[in-house]
């Protein structure tokens, strides 16, 4: 079983910064893929990043240049920097990990996930 949990959720004006922590234990790989998902009110939920065990990134187009993920296996950790926030940012941020496929943006390619953090922009 593998358990992940975020943390590093708050409130913040726009304009603003925030960092997202995702903590892994139990039966977790360092070849899992990580993944940062998040869920507006009345929204679906939708890809955000996503980091390989090479530390290669993927990134939806509406947080490029924004957001920056990084991973840090010695801590089982990963990150998710979020700067330049907005309004629209806000949603319930989730953490998720499964092995690689072909398609890290979709939510079907994680087995684990996160409880999930909330994240508020003010205007």
């Amino acid at each position: 079983q593998v358990q992940l949990v975020e943390s590093g959720g708050g409130l913040v004006q726009a304009g603003g910064s925030l960092r997202l922590s995702c903590t892994h234990s139990g039966r977790t790989s360092s070849s899992f893929v990580m993944g940062w998902f998040r869920q507006a009110p009345g929204k679906e939920r939708e890809f955000v990043g996503a980091i390989r065990r090479s530390l290669a990134t993927l990134y939806a187009d509406s947080v490029k240049g924004r957001f920056t993920i990084s991973r840090d296996n010695s801590k089982s950790t990963m990150y998710l920097q979020m700067n330049s926030l907005k309004p629209e940012d806000t949603a319930v941020y989730y953490c998720a990990a499964g092995s690689p496929t072909s398609t890290d943006y979709a939510s079907s390619s994680y087995q684990y996930w996160g409880q999930g953090t909330q994240v508020t922009v003010s205007s």
